[in-house]
């Protein structure tokens, strides 16, 4: 379960929902929390390895081959900080919340609210997942 939280955090395509749900219709509900909090410890890790990327990367970010251009630092800078901080309580949604930690680390977010919006909204996340997942399967 952790290993699955940690990687789905990252670019990798893995769904750490399913596992959880496949985990969670068998689970009594002391299992529940202990799995619950596995996958959220593991997925919060991997957004902390993300961020951790992003601000390492900006050391490099005059080099030509930095990965994200100029204009498109200053959108997402734009973005990021139209919405604030709360904005990383959607770093569990799939397709922007990879990008999302990633964009907070490269904007020096700092690591006390990175983890506490992050941790709020990846639990709640796997909360909702295993208790819809222990009723209907």
């Amino acid at each position: 379960m952790f290993a699955s939280g940690f990687l789905a955090a990252t670019i990798l395509p893995i769904a750490s929902e399913a596992v959880l749900a496949s985990f969670s219709s068998s689970a009594s509900t002391g299992d529940l929390a202990v799995l619950i909090a596995v996958a959220t410890v593991g997925n919060v890790l991997g957004a902390l390895l993300n961020w951790w990327i992003g601000g390492w990367l900006t050391h490099w970010q005059e080099k030509r081959w930095f990965p994200i251009k100029a204009r498109s630092l200053e959108r997402a800078s734009k973005v990021f900080n139209r919405w604030g901080q709360p904005s990383l309580l959607l770093a569990w949604t799939p397709f922007l919340g990879d990008p999302l930690t990633f964009v907070a680390g490269l904007l020096r977010v700092p690591i006390v609210p990175f983890l506490i919006y992050v941790t709020i909204g990846k639990v709640v996340r796997y909360v909702l997942v295993a208790g819809l997942a222990s009723e209907w399967l």
